[in-house]
């Protein structure tokens, strides 16, 4: 065996799980619901920023003013930590997303996990600052309806019933 052959990358093993046109479901409506849960998201975020604020308010006071420093990174903290638990969680959707029924998923169809939810966030504000609106435009032209951010950390995100129809479909063929 050669070292090549040894050293063999196993993800180009791997194909792409979701094609639009196979399964357009997975990707009607995909760009305006994920505004929508995009919106419900940032009224949480800041809804949770309220909250900590109040804690650092207290904190402040009880440490003589040397609390009142973490004000410097609530933000950054607050919603990157919000991504982490809620995108990078088992059921692979922040609660705008849920509720808007959406779920991200990786190219190969593997959930995403905290790490990842939290590159996708900073990807999205750093891109999204330096590129707007190329980053949203994006997602019209691309058959996925991925953003640019999505495109660069080969992530998908699909509607979340059209997915468990899927699957079950997948399951019944199998028996």
């Amino acid at each position: 065996m050669t070292p090549a052959e040894t050293a063999h990358d196993h993800t180009s093993d791997r194909q792409q799980a979701f094609d639009p046109a196979k399964q357009p479901a997975l990707f009607d409506g995909i760009l305006s619901r994920r505004a929508l849960a995009f919106l419900f998201d940032a009224f949480m975020i800041c809804i949770l920023m309220i909250v900590f604020s109040l804690v650092i308010a207290v904190l402040g006071i009880v440490t003589l003013g040397l609390g009142f420093l973490l004000y410097a990174i609530l933000f950054p903290v607050t919603a990157l930590g919000y991504a982490a638990v809620t995108l990078g969680s088992y059921k692979a959707a922040t609660p705008g997303m849920r509720l808007m029924g959406l779920e991200m998923r990786l190219w190969y169809g593997a959930k995403p996990y905290a790490l990842l939810a939290i590159m996708h966030s900073l990807l999205f504000w750093v891109a999204g600052s330096i590129l707007t609106p190329f980053v949203l435009l994006v997602g019209l032209f691309t058959s996925r309806k991925q953003l640019l951010h999505d495109i660069v950390l080969g992530t998908v995100v699909i509607d979340r019933d059209a997915l468990r129809e899927l699957e079950q479909h997948r399951t019944f063929q199998s028996l």
